[in-house]
């Protein structure tokens, strides 16, 4: 008798999962090695964007004071922005009710 599949013991294939009579898995993390389902990250994108904020305000604000070049102002100021419309983005996702 012929091996049907070489690489596996028996030449046996491997079985389905087991299933309810809906034909859907009877664990619902079956196949990605048994983790669970992924998160979104908007708790850490809040910290994020906050940790950016702070920083890139702070550092407009020094730089402003220490007499350092108007583009380097600017390009704070301007990230320091994103950071607050990152920051509402989040908001909004969170009070909808989007999980992380």
């Amino acid at each position: 008798m012929a091996n049907t599949q070489p690489d596996r013991p028996g030449g046996r294939r491997p079985s389905a999962p087991p299933a309810r009579g809906d034909g859907e898995p009877l664990e619902p993390r079956y196949g990605i090695g048994g983790s669970a389902p992924a998160r979104s990250a908007l708790t850490l994108r809040a910290v994020l964007a906050a940790l950016g904020l702070v920083v890139c305000a702070g550092g407009a604000a020094w730089a402003g004071v220490v007499g350092a070049p108007a583009w380097l102002v600017v390009v704070l100021v301007l990230l320091a922005v994103v950071a607050v419309v990152d920051l509402v983005v989040i908001g909004r996702r969170k009070a909808r009710g989007e999980p992380g």
